[in-house]
């Protein structure tokens, strides 16, 4: 079972400075509304490998996850992976110049390897729901991403 988002926001400031803004994972709870904490669990700089604790909060709830950065190409694209509930997410982000500025694509999957008969149930009754508060979140991270790079 796979669900996947892609979005795309222009920002109107360069590729690295974009980078740096998505790059900064310890201060993506100022930048990110719906993020309320990050505990960092590697040290160093953004790259593959570096792991962190996220704390957000969808749908009236709070929810911390493990996640990863798999792959980092400074600053073309970034995939960071986490795993829940027998879910496994993959969050993309390329960059592109366009007019000045850059595109920032986001894609986000998730994959049910072997769901349960629940996990169907509830995919096939909420799946929709579920896909659309999560694109209303993505797009909202992603104008906060633009709006911080914007600013700087």
């Amino acid at each position: 079972m796979d669900q996947k988002i892609t979005l795309t926001q222009h920002i109107n400031a360069p590729a690295e400075t974009v980078w740096a803004v998505i790059s900064d994972i310890p201060g993506s709870a100022a930048t990110l509304s719906g993020v309320e904490s990050i505990q960092m669990l590697s040290d160093g700089p953004y790259g593959e490998g570096t792991r962190w604790k996220e704390t957000r909060r969808m749908m009236g709830r709070s929810e911390t996850v493990e996640m990863w950065v798999s792959q980092a190409d400074p600053p073309r694209s970034a995939t960071v992976k986490a795993l829940q509930d027998g879910a496994d997410y993959t969050s993309r982000m390329s960059l592109a110049d366009r007019d000045g500025g850059t595109d920032l694509t986001m894609t986000f999957g998730a994959d049910l390897a072997s769901p349960s008969r629940m996990q169907k149930l509830a995919m096939a009754l909420f799946g929709g729901l579920g896909l659309r508060i999560t694109r209303k979140a993505l797009a909202k991270d992603l104008a906060e991403i633009a709006a911080k790079a914007e600013s700087l």
